[in-house]
């Protein structure tokens, strides 16, 4: 194995033993057993990657990439690529959603610009890309295999300061005008679905926009033969990948070989997990699927995954917001888990 195949090396399994004494634990609360529902189910899983009786998300790191993409010259989205590089600064400067959310979830978030346009480095943002932007990939790939294995490494690099920040949970967001463009033909690809099933309104298409949308990556697809399933994911990724997706890619995989669980957030970074479980199927079992976001193709990637989200609030703006906002959800079911009495403990009878 070489360096560049890193993402192979399989992920470390959850603790069964931990699992099982999450699991014991739950049964033993003051409640019925499974009146707590998906939140039983999330704190014992969570004890099962973190390794203790008392999972947590205190800890949690946000990590947004940017990337710009070449297939917004044949006019896929409803915003001009320059808005990708000023949101940079936007996000830096604490006026995004994100930022928002992650100022009032006291979540440090860290952006990088991962592919974008930007010619120059902007305060607050870390540049670690290999190139500015991809290419117009109905005219050719999108990028070379070189490019995205450097992107890829993008995202371990960012996992990996997480992990070394002893994070108890990665949430990871993007940020690039016409990469819904790229998740719907990534995900078109893979699962051997049409454009259409898969497009959505993305920025804020009309129905004529959706259907040009379509378009483009049907034709792309069959430009670069990717019309039938490709279990080729690094192929599909350099020919209509986007350098964000890749480097979203990479810190799934980097997280869950550091012992990172990874908060997944809407369409684009559930296209990521995708590609990473085609390159790794044992990061699988770090991905906690946050939200259903409303883009249209978002709902067959779970089902493809079988994935059963925590939210459903109809979002479709990205940037780990969906992940951000399911946030206390699993803080909460820790704090049952942790903090509620057991049976013996209140001294409460418990069922027959």
């Amino acid at each position: 194995m070489t360096d560049d195949e890193w993402f192979v090396t399989p992920c470390p399994p959850p603790s069964a033993a931990h699992g099982a004494s999450a699991e014991a634990r739950q049964n033993a609360l003051t409640k019925p057993k499974g009146a707590l529902g998906v939140l039983e189910h999330l704190a014992v899983r969570l004890a099962a990657l973190q390794q203790t009786d008392r999972p947590r998300a205190d800890n949690v790191r946000i990590v947004l990439f940017a990337g710009d993409h070449g297939i917004t010259a044949q006019g896929v989205s409803a915003y001009p690529s320059a808005v990708t590089v000023q949101m940079l600064d936007n996000f830096a400067r604490g006026g995004a959603a994100i930022s928002v959310l992650a100022r009032e979830l006291g979540a440090p978030l860290e952006v990088i610009d991962a592919g974008t346009l930007a010619a120059t480095e902007i305060a607050g943002v870390i540049a670690d890309k290999p190139c500015r932007g991809t290419r117009d990939f109905s005219r050719e790939p999108a990028m070379t295999m070189s490019e995205a294995q450097y992107a890829l490494a993008v995202g371990r690099r960012a996992a990996l300061r997480a992990a070394e920040q002893r994070a108890d949970l990665l949430i990871l967001g993007e940020m690039g005008i016409g990469n819904t463009t790229s998740a719907a033909a990534i995900a078109a690809a893979l699962l051997a679905r049409q454009p259409t099933d898969l497009a959505g309104a993305g920025t804020g298409l009309d129905d004529g926009g959706i259907k040009h949308k379509s378009n483009v990556i049907a034709t792309a697809l069959k430009l670069h033969e990717l019309t039938h399933r490709d279990d080729r994911p690094l192929k599909v990724l350099t020919h209509v990948g986007g350098l964000e997706i890749a480097a979203l890619t990479g810190a799934i995989i980097g997280a869950a070989q550091a012992r990172v669980p990874i908060l997944i957030d809407g369409f684009i970074v559930t296209v990521a997990a995708l590609l990473a479980i085609r390159l790794n199927a044992s990061c699988s079992d770090w991905l906690i699927y946050s939200h259903r976001s409303s883009e249209h193709g978002h709902r067959l990637v779970l089902e493809a995954l079988g994935a059963e989200p925590l939210l459903d609030l109809k979002l479709r703006l990205g940037e780990g917001s969906g992940a951000a906002l399911a946030l206390p959800i699993v803080r909460l079911a820790c704090a049952l888990h942790a903090q509620m009495a057991t049976f013996a403990e209140a001294r409460v009878s418990e069922a027959e």
